[in-house]
């Protein structure tokens, strides 16, 4: 016990260290994948790419075969995906963290298969994958 109390800041301070490193981990929500695993999903056309940035950047440049629904619009445009509801879905925004908000009104109207790209389009641009026009 006199080694907690003589040690207390060392201890605290291990303790905050710790936390700050699983914080992202717990930040996370929902499912997501990598751009390993969803070259893969999509090569072998069980996934749908619905890109939620908005119109301009995503005429920038895309993933090829992505469906562009900003995630402004998403509610009113949900619609337009049923016919996908049997396939997974692949959530794209630009770094990953507007994904988790789509996905989720994704679930609520009744997708079962909804997950996010880690690290968003930048990732997918960072590990050298393609981007169409």
């Amino acid at each position: 016990m006199k080694f907690i109390i003589d040690n207390i800041w060392l201890i605290a301070i291990a303790a905050i260290s710790g936390g700050a490193l699983l914080w992202p981990n717990v930040q996370r929500r929902g499912n997501n994948l990598t751009s390993l695993q969803a070259t893969q999903l999509i090569n072998q056309g069980k996934a749908l790419i619905l890109d939620v940035r908005d119109p301009a950047q995503f005429a920038a440049g895309h993933m090829r075969d992505a469906k562009n629904i900003p995630l402004k619009e998403l509610p009113g445009r949900i619609s337009e995906l049923d016919k996908f509801k049997s396939k997974t879905v692949i959530v794209v925004c630009q770094s990953g963290t507007n994904s988790g908000k789509a996905a989720s009104q994704l679930k609520k109207a009744g997708f079962n298969q909804v997950v996010g790209l880690q690290g968003g389009l930048n990732a997918w641009q960072g590990q050298g994958l393609p981007l169409a026009k």
